[in-house]
């Protein structure tokens, strides 16, 4: 077994709950992992995702911005701060809890998405996107619990301000991922 450290790079694959591949992030920078979490970080990567799930095409783009990446053990949904000229934004998956297998960050997405904006609202995204996947996917009540009262959780951890939605968090990640990056590069 693989041995992940801070400073090496991972994909990171997000498949849907009958296993198909959705998103791929093709490198994701480790700053820090412990039992229950893995943070990373990435500027200007490629993602990957699949277009709709009727068809197996995907498309790329780059991202625009650093984002700090927070994956869970415990928790069904990660975290995504992305740092933008105008301020920090969130998108918060829910999502089963991560996997490291052969390198790879692996998790499936449940659909519901919470956005929070730099001046603090927020909002939950694709509910009709998960009523239909749980109808098609056949999510088990079971399932459809955990999901939302992870949702209820997230919402309460942000409005909570629990240490990831904290700018001194981000900023010391970010700062974390910038000395990495000069070290590989011999600055």
């Amino acid at each position: 077994m693989q041995k992940i450290k801070v400073g090496d790079k991972l994909q990171v694959h997000c498949y849907k709950h009958d296993g198909s591949l959705h998103r791929i992030c093709d490198e994701a920078t480790v700053l820090e992992i412990s039992e229950d979490y893995i943070i990373c970080a990435n500027d200007k990567t490629r993602i990957t995702e699949k277009e709709d799930f009727l068809t197996n095409k995907y498309h790329s783009y780059i991202t625009k911005e650093p984002a700090i990446l927070f994956f869970y053990k415990k928790q069904w949904y990660n975290i995504i701060a992305q740092i933008k000229k105008n301020g920090l934004y969130y998108y918060c998956n829910i999502a089963s809890p991560y996997i490291i297998d052969d390198g790879l960050i692996k998790y499936i997405d449940y659909d519901l998405d919470l956005r929070i904006f730099s001046d603090g609202a927020f909002k939950i995204l694709d509910r009709n996107e998960y009523n239909y996947n749980k109808k098609r996917l056949k999510y088990s009540k079971e399932l459809d619990y955990i999901i939302n009262n992870e949702l209820s959780s997230l919402i309460n951890s942000y409005k909570n301000k629990t240490a990831v939605f904290r700018k001194d968090t981000i900023k010391s990640y970010y700062e974390l991922y910038f000395s990495l990056k000069n070290e590989k590069n011999g600055q």
